[in-house]
This record gives structure tokens, sequence and C-alpha cells, in this order.
């Protein structure tokens, strides 16, 4: 199989591509390397596959007749491009030129308080670069798309665990409503067009190679450091952590098992995706700190616009059509991370 991944440089694109590869399929990655965060994780996730001279792609210029590129040590398996997916001219040259049997669309501007601060970064990508997607699915017969949605669009929801069947017209930020309006386009270029689409509302991801904006690599850095650390509500948060080796089989799961195409049905679906088994931030914490072998200073802090209080994920759906079952325990999972932060290949530390 021939997969696009979008957001091949990210922390789930990354492993992605990783495990698509490891099992014999035909990868092309593609991702703008932004700044949103330090683009030297991104270089360095890229170079894990094989991609050594991603940082001399941003001083080339994508042309209609020239495209940047990276070749790879897995040059028969493995293609890299540096597109933004919200650019209308590159995109669907990529798409002609590479002729994919399967989209899996993780590029997106993400982190929820940020987009408080810089909501067109959030249209730009969420919305324009998504449609650009759907646009190029529909243009080049590509019949299976996975794509990103998130938790966040169960906004303030206080009925646990989250379904797929709860009400989620009541976003608490633009980021969420970006991911809600993913899971509505979709369905209508499923329901015209007959794409085959599955949204994959993932749930707090941790591991290995994670974004430094997040909880785990804050905290990692701080206690680390002697620094003290930011606790939000007084640590009166709880949520669904889940490894990323347990969302990357999900998601291959859904890939490998596109919604059945029905007369008279959209075959388009949205999964929960997380470990069904929620955490409090105060347990996390001590995770972090039994790994670490330090103790944290806590700064206690109120509730942050945007943020909310729980998440637990309900993914009998997703266990009923897949076989999907996250398997990592917290500790495992902190254990493992926490090796990595403390290796040679966190570029961060």
């Amino acid at each position: 199989m021939k997969v696009l991944v979008t957001g091949a440089a990210g922390f789930i694109g990354s492993h992605l591509v990783k495990y698509l590869l490891g099992r014999g399929d035909s990868v092309v990655g593609v991702d703008n390397l932004n700044d949103y965060y330090p683009r030297k994780l991104k270089y360095a996730r890229l170079a894990e596959l094989g991609i050594r001279d991603a940082e001399d792609m941003l001083s080339e210029k994508a042309s209609e007749f020239q495209i940047p590129q990276a070749p790879s040590r897995f040059v028969s398996k493995f293609r890299f491009y540096l597109c933004d997916i919200a650019d209308r001219k590159v995109l669907p040259q990529i798409f002609e030129k590479e002729r994919f049997d399967a989209v899996v669309n993780l590029a997106a501007q993400a982190g929820v308080r940020y987009s408080i601060e810089n909501p067109f970064a959030y249209v730009d990508s969420n919305l324009v670069g998504f449609v650009n997607i759907l646009e190029c699915c529909r243009h080049f017969s590509v019949s299976n798309l996975v794509y990103a949605s998130s938790s966040s669009v169960y906004g303030g929801n206080e009925k646990v665990p989250f379904s797929e069947e709860d009400k989620v017209d009541n976003p608490v930020s633009l980021y969420a409503a970006t991911k809600k309006s993913n899971e509505l386009m979709a369905y209508c270029y499923s329901k015209l067009y007959g794409i085959r689409a599955t949204g994959l509302r993932f749930f707090t991801v941790y591991g290995p190679w994670g974004r430094p904006d997040m909880a785990p690599m804050l905290f990692a850095r701080a206690i680390s450091a002697g620094e003290p650390i930011k606790v939000y509500n007084g640590g009166d948060m709880i949520r669904d952590f889940t490894y990323v080796d347990d969302i990357i089989e999900g998601t291959v799961r859904v890939l490998d098992n596109p919604p059945a195409e029905q007369e008279g049905k959209a075959p388009h679906r949205v999964f929960n995706i997380g470990c069904s088994n929620p955490v409090n931030l105060m347990d996390f914490i001590s995770e972090m700190e039994s790994a670490l072998g330090r103790k944290a200073q806590k700064i206690m802090m109120p509730m942050q616009p945007g943020d909310v209080y729980q998440t637990y994920a309900d993914t009998t759906s997703l266990e009923s059509v897949t076989g999907y079952k996250p398997h990592v325990s917290l500790h495992e999972g902190i254990t493992a991370f926490v090796n990595w932060y403390k290796s040679d290949k966190n570029p961060l530390k």
C-alpha cells in the first residue's frame, strides 16, 4: 500500500511513518516544518526516518516544476516533501505525481492554549488545509482517508466516559471547533464523492519524541533542572493519557479497515482512540518524579482558558470494529518516555 502521511515530522506522524515502513508499506511524508516549537526536534524525528537534510529544504522554493524533496535511507520506500497542506498549488502536484492508495492526515496546528493567541494559524491549517486534502482525495481518486480529530471536541462534557454518541456542539476553544469542523467536512465529502473516511478523536497522547509544549516534556525538563512546574487547576484535572504505540496500533487498524460502502449512507465514521483509564494529574506527576528520581517543585495555577477538567475515552466502538485494545500502562509509558528523554536521541534535553 502507498500511503501519504501529512504531519510526518510531527510526534504521531513520525511514529506512524516508522511503523508503516517497518511493515513494508511505501510512504510519502509531507510537513511544512513550521516553528510552533523548535524545529530541531522535527529535524531529529526525520533523521530517525533517514531524512538527513530537512533543514536545508527550508531555503528551497517550491515551484510547479520542482517540489522540495528529500531522499531517505529507505529510498525505495520513503520520500519526504516540504509542503504546507494549505498550498493549493503544490499539494495537488504531489498527489498527481505519487498516486496514493490511502491518506492519513495528521497535519494540523496543534495546541489548545495557542489557539487563543493565534487563531488564524488554526484556520489556515486545520480548515483551509483540510479542505485541500479532501479536494485532492476527490480529484486523485483516493478512497481511503484517516484523519486526526481530537478529544477536545467534547468541550466541557461532564458525562463520562466520552462516547461518540455524545453531543459535541459546545467547543471551548477554537482548536476544538476546527476539529469538529473537520468531522463535518469529511462527512460531506464522503456523502458526495464516496471517500471512505475515518476520524480519530485522540486522547492526550504521550511518549518518546513528544511535543515540547505538552506536560510530559515540560515536567521532565523542569524537574530535571530543579525548576518548578505549573500545575493547573490546583492539580485537580483528569486525563486519559495514551501511550503513542497504542495510538499507532489503533490508527493502523483503522487504515487497514476503511468503512464499508453502503447504499444511501456516507462511508464515514468517527472513533475515540484512547487508553480508557483516566489518571489524576497529580498521579501522573508522581510517576514522572519516580522515573526521574527527583521531587517536583509545584506552583499551583488556576484553570486556563480553553482547558477542560477531564477527558475519558469510551473506546468500545473502535474495539468492536478493529479489535483495538491499549496495552501500555502509565508506569511503562512514563518509564519509556523518561528513558528517551535522558538519551542522546532527545535534541531538547
